[in-house]
């Protein structure tokens, strides 16, 4: 039997909607804070016109303190940017080539990166692996860490792959070229980056994050778990330089596209070899993005307690930047959708689900195992009055009901459907995410 309980909010309509309508960017974004998987500050601006511009959520839940549109964020890989540009300032002004070999300008460098160039750190194919990746990660990025300690974590590493014939995202590579624009201009690279790009654009609220700085409107960063929201696991902010230590706001991401498009930070030959990809779409430091719609230049970031995706639309100068101090893919999902729409495409509403209670002795029919795949499996128990779900090589999470078997998760975009044959017996369970359908045979 099921007994309605509070709805977290009410079903919203799924039609598409009309393109540009900022009522529309404003209750789409809402509808994600609303069903618990976004908190943030939203942009939309069109050459220089800003549509949207709010803050949802809190950035601080301890305080209830709300976000606001000049809350700042550390913005994880969308650091990356700055670093690319820094590169190709320092090519402008003569001090270096993006074609040769890193050991150039680095010292103490093993044979096998001797063919690496410059280049092939920016674009993510040199081979090198990301330290991020590495098994002992969880234990350096809690611990101090100069650039040496770092790049000595993975030096010795043997590459992927043969430099130049891949694509495959390395953190290691930022790193590195942070040092190189150390080395080359002889400035820390803060220094570096707030004389050449940050003050000149008037990027005031944009700096590198430290653990110890007192910095005003700074918005915590949390985490799901399976019990709700928690505050996001401790990282050094001296682990990231840059590839991922800058904090920001929308207002100061949306100086920083408008001031680069318009060639006021490099000049537009550096611009061209920007946006000009090298493998999977990828140039450097952006994605490039083309379809029907148009082209779109974009980047996502993500560091404990904080997501970040900005798109830029060179035709209609068109400027998207979303931050969040909730980790989770929804940054990703509200960036794309208010691009889309601003280019003139349609935006389906998200769905929030109202959850329902189910009676705590029906839970028991629902547990079991059920096999994904034979490595991959997901094991259903109940738990005091909860039904949760455990898939191999994660932690737990609740299902919530919708309905009699069908549940909800709200860490991540998913459903779940118990399927029963013709006598009534739960023979299985379908797992409905990212578009597809995964059937799971109880075991």
């Amino acid at each position: 039997m099921l007994r309605q309980v509070l709805a977290v909010v009410a079903v919203l309509c799924s039609a598409p909607v009309l393109a540009q309508d900022v009522a529309t960017m404003d209750a789409y974004v809402t509808a994600h804070e609303e069903a618990g998987t976004f908190m943030g500050s939203v942009l939309v601006a069109r050459d220089g016109d800003v549509l949207l511009d709010k803050g949802y959520g809190a950035a601080n839940l301890s305080w209830d303190i709300p976000n606001t549109p000049d809350t700042k964020f550390r913005i994880g890989s969308v650091t990356k940017q700055f670093t690319s540009v820094a590169i190709l300032k320092l090519a402008e002004q003569g001090r270096l080539s993006l074609d040769a070999p890193i050991a150039t300008y680095l010292d103490d460098t093993p044979d096998s990166w001797a063919s690496i160039t410059v280049r092939q750190l920016l674009t993510h194919t040199s081979g090198i692996p990301s330290f991020t990746s590495l098994d002992n990660f969880r234990t350096i990025k809690m611990l101090p860490a100069t650039r040496e300690t770092l790049i000595a974590e993975f030096r010795d590493e043997p590459l992927g792959f043969e430099p130049g014939s891949q694509f495959e995202y390395s953190n290691s590579g930022y790193l590195l070229l942070t040092a190189i624009v150390e080395d080359v201009s002889g400035q820390p690279y803060a220094e570096f980056l707030r004389a050449n790009v940050l003050t000149p654009l008037g990027m005031s609220d944009t700096d590198i994050d430290d653990n110890t700085s007192i910095i005003a409107r700074r918005a915590t960063g949390y985490a799901p778990s399976p019990d709700g929201i928690v505050r996001a696991e401790y990282v050094n902010m001296d682990i990231p330089q840059g590839a991922g230590a800058l904090y920001s706001t929308t207002h100061d991401l949306l100086k920083w596209q408008q001031g680069l498009f318009a060639g006021q930070v490099v000049s537009q030959e550096s611009l061209a070899q920007y946006v000009t990809p090298a493998l999977d779409n990828y140039a450097l430091d952006v994605f490039v993005r083309k379809n029907e719609a148009g082209t779109t230049y974009l980047h996502n970031g993500g560091i404990e307690g904080f997501n970040s995706w900005l798109g830029y639309d060179p035709d209609r100068k068109l400027t998207v930047a979303v931050f969040a101090n909730l980790n989770g893919p929804t940054v990703d999902t509200i960036g794309a959708a208010l691009m889309g729409l601003a280019q003139g495409g349609e935006l389906t509403m998200p769905i929030v689900r109202e959850e329902v209670s189910l009676d705590p002795a029906q839970l028991a029919e629902y547990e079991g195992v059920y096999a994904i795949a034979p490595t991959f499996k997901i094991t259903v128990f109940s738990e005091g009055d909860a039904l949760r779900a455990q898939a191999t090589g994660q932690q737990p999470f609740a299902l919530l009901a919708e309905s009699e078997d069908r549940f909800f998760v709200k860490v991540v975009d998913a459903q779940i459907r118990f399927d029963r044959d013709e006598n009534g017996m739960i023979t299985g369970l379908t797992l409905f995410q990212n578009g597809r359908e995964l059937p799971a045979p109880r075991e």
